[in-house]
This record gives structure tokens, C-alpha cells and sequence, in this order.
């Protein structure tokens, strides 16, 4: 049998014939292998482990800002010190930005011994580089022209639609924003560097410095309550992972900052002004002028014996501020909460099953007549109805515990 060595010129003939008398099917070979080479770039390129691929999206650009929430916790400085760190080392300069206050003892002390550089913020205009990447928070808020933000990445563990235009990765079923930017080191190969040794002595293309390592590790353990409360699988992994890296030193001054009188104070109050409905309690702790101080007082009501579901409320400037904890499997304490305060104009609230938070404008008041103030038919405006009192939305946190919400 004659092949195509044998004799070229007429191989060439016929294939030339057949071009010009079947270009339908030569039409559809083409766009057959061209689909097929699309689809073998597409599975090599999103079979990369997704830190690789944040890393790309990083390498692409001179200079980001890694934005934080409103007065950023440890979980969220951990994770942008941990974004930053892995943009520095792909050439890619990184600014650590937020709005808002960093008041609580705790985040205080996690910035002061890190010596973290971070820059507050008032304005879209005073973002550092129009390329920003979101960390533990999926939607830009907390200073003037956020809703215009178009965030280049999203790195997050809280429930939300935001969205960044190039990647997003949230990860609800995580316990911290820390464990995914760990996860992200890990991916690449980046290695621990342990507290006793420099950088370079570690034979590595990527390393993770062990400020961050400890930075990381403590988000990791700050968020779930020590790895006990809403720590998945990947909490442990991560933490396993940041281990040599961690400075002990570091982390239990991080861990054991001093104490104000008035957090003290608050959750004194907190404790001896409960008011309790069965297993759920609700404390008003008034007036204070640390807001941080209403979580840890939270924190201190759920410990006591019988208690399984708490929300302490406080006061400042006009706002009253809800914080809340479940250890009840019957209570999903963001959803209460958000239930709690769905209807009462100028409220939000939201968080996740164990712990959730709120805050509503004090003096406004509910629509319709809701809060027994109004008239028939709902035809008053809001301005005309009475505020909702601090009775009525103890009393709606009660009932939206226990279900009737």
C-alpha cells in the first residue's frame, strides 16, 4: 500500500481536493481542535491550586491595597498582613488599609506587637492604589464612596454576595479569613521560617516570615474561640501548617494584654443585670464609651452555668450595640439577630451560628404603627410614630431566640 512518503505532491493533491470539496467538515475539525486546546488550557490553568492562582492575579500589579472591615480584629489584620506578605514576595507593592477604630485590648495589643504599619482611612480617595483586595469582609464599608469600590480580589469566611473582578474566594465553612491566606502559602510551598532564623537560611522559594506565621496562627485561634467553637478541618490543618513558624513570646503578649477598668466594669454589669428566659439571657449594660467592650462581656455571659444563648446591648453616640453568642444548636444567633431588628428602619445585624452582631440607631422608630405608637393602616410616617424602646427590642431578641420571629 501506497503511503504519503511514496509519493508527497499527490498527498498534497488530494488533500487539497478534499479542502475544497468538504469545507463543512473541514470547518468543523478546526473549531473541534480549537475547543479542545481552549479546553486543555482552561483544566491546566484551574487544576493550579487556588494560592497559585491569587498569586498570579498579585504578580499582575504594581501596587494593591489590602483593605480590612471596620475596625479591624486579629483575624482580619493576620489575614492582610498574610495577603501582603505573599504580594511583596512576587515584587507586587501591598498597603494595609481600614476604616473605622482599633480600640479592643486585644487588636490593640495583636498591632502593637507585631509592629503592624497600617493606614486608616475616611474616603475612597484615600485608598492608596485603585487596585484593592478585600480581606474577612466581601463588601466595601465603613468610609465615604465604598459602595463605588470595584475590589480587584475577595478573600473572605463571612456569608455576602461581594465579589472581586478578577478573583473570589469565600470560604463559609471556615472558621477564619487567617486559615484560607494560610492555605494560599501552603499551596505555593511557602515554608515557615522559624523565630530563631533569618529568611535566607531557608531553602525556600517563598517563606513565611514568623511574625506572620504567629500574625496567622492567632487569627486562626482568635475567631474560633481556640480552635473550639466553628473550627473546621482546614482551622487545624492551617495552624498545624504555621506551627514552626510561631514565636511563642509574641503570641502570649498578643494573647494577654492588659485589661481598662471599664471593660471590667461592663461586664460586671453585663453579668449582674441579665434578665433570663430560660436558657437565654439578654443583658442592657447602658451607656459606655468602649464598644469593644460588649462582645467580651458576651463572651463572659455565655459561660454562665444554664446559659446557653446571650445578647448584651450598649449604648454610644445614639447607637445601641448588639453582640451576641449561641452554644444552643436551636439558635443560629446571626439569623436571630438579623430577625430581631429586620423591620425597625436604620438597623442591620447578621453574623454566623455562634456569634452574630447588630446595631441600631437609637430614637428611631418602626413602621406602620408596628411598636403600638401609630394609627390604623400604617398612614403615618415614620417620624410620626413613637422610637422603638429598649424593652421592645430586648423583648423582640427574646422571641427571635426562641423562634417566634
Amino acid at each position: 500500500m501506497r503511503g504519503w512518503a511514496d509519493n508527497p505532491a499527490e498527498s498534497f493533491a488530494a488533500a487539497e481536493r478534499f479542502v475544497v470539496t468538504n469545507p463543512g467538515v473541514v470547518a468543523a475539525v478546526a473549531v473541534a481542535v480549537l475547543a479542545l486546546a481552549l479546553g486543555l488550557y482552561a483544566l491546566r490553568r484551574f487544576r493550579r491550586p487556588i494560592g497559585a492562582r491569587f498569586r498570579g492575579v498579585l504578580a499582575n500589579r504594581d501596587r494593591i491595597v489590602v483593605l480590612m472591615h471596620p475596625n479591624p480584629d486579629p483575624d482580619a489584620m493576620a489575614a492582610a498582613i498574610g495577603v501582603a506578605c505573599l504580594a511583596e514576595q512576587v515584587d507586587t507593592d501591598a498597603v494595609l488599609q481600614f476604616s473605622g477604630q482599633i480600640r479592643h485590648q486585644e487588636n490593640r495589643a495583636f498591632r502593637t506587637v507585631l509592629d503592624l504599619d497600617l493606614e486608616r482611612i475616611d474616603h475612597v480617595s484615600d485608598l492608596a492604589a485603585p487596585d484593592v483586595v478585600l480581606v474577612d469582609h466581601n463588601t466595601p464599608r465603613g468610609f465615604g464612596g465604598a459602595g463605588g469600590v470595584l475590589p480587584l480580589a475577595v478573600v473572605d469566611h463571612h456569608p455576602g454576595e461581594g465579589a472581586g473582578e478578577e478573583f473570589t474566594d469565600v470560604r463559609t465553612d471556615y472558621g477564619s479569613c487567617s486559615s484560607i491566606v494560610a492555605e494560599y502559602m501552603q499551596d505555593i510551598g511557602a515554608k515557615p521560617v522559624p523565630p530563631d532564623q533569618h529568611a535566607s537560611e531557608i531553602d525556600a522559594e517563598y517563606t513565611v516570615p514568623s511574625t506572620v506565621a504567629t500574625g496567622l496562627l492567632y487569627g486562626i485561634l482568635a475567631d474560633t474561640k481556640h480552635l473550639t467553637a466553628g473550627a473546621a478541618a482546614a482551622d487545624f490543618r492551617a495552624a498545624s501548617y504555621l506551627s514552626p513558624g510561631v514565636d511563642e513570646d509574641l503570641l502570649d503578649r498578643i494573647a494577654n494584654p492588659q485589661v481598662s477598668a471599664e471593660v471590667l466594669e461592663v461586664k460586671a454589669r453585663a453579668i449582674a443585670g441579665r434578665k433570663v428566659e430560660g436558657s437565654f439571657a439578654v443583658s442592657d449594660v447602658g451607656q459606655l464609651s468602649n464598644v469593644d467592650a460588649i462582645p467580651q462581656a458576651a463572651d463572659e455571659l455565655i459561660q454562665l452555668e444554664g446559659i446557653t444563648a446571650v445578647v448584651v446591648c450598649g449604648e454610644r453616640e445614639g447607637t445601641l450595640y448588639l453582640s451576641g453568642r449561641s452554644r444552643d444548636d436551636r439558635v443560629h444567633m446571626g439569623r436571630a439577630l438579623e430577625a430581631a431588628v429586620s423591620d425597625i428602619p436604620h438597623a442591620s445585624a447578621g453574623g454566623h451560628a455562634r456569634m452574630g452582631g447588630g446595631q441600631i440607631q437609637q430614637g428611631t422608630a418602626l413602621p406602620g404603627g408596628a411598636n403600638g405608637g401609630g394609627g390604623g393602616g400604617g398612614a403615618g410616617s415614620v417620624a410620626e410614630q413613637e422610637p422603638v424602646s429598649r424593652a421592645e427590642i430586648i423583648e423582640r431578641i427574646f422571641r427571635s431566640m426562641a423562634g417566634d420571629v
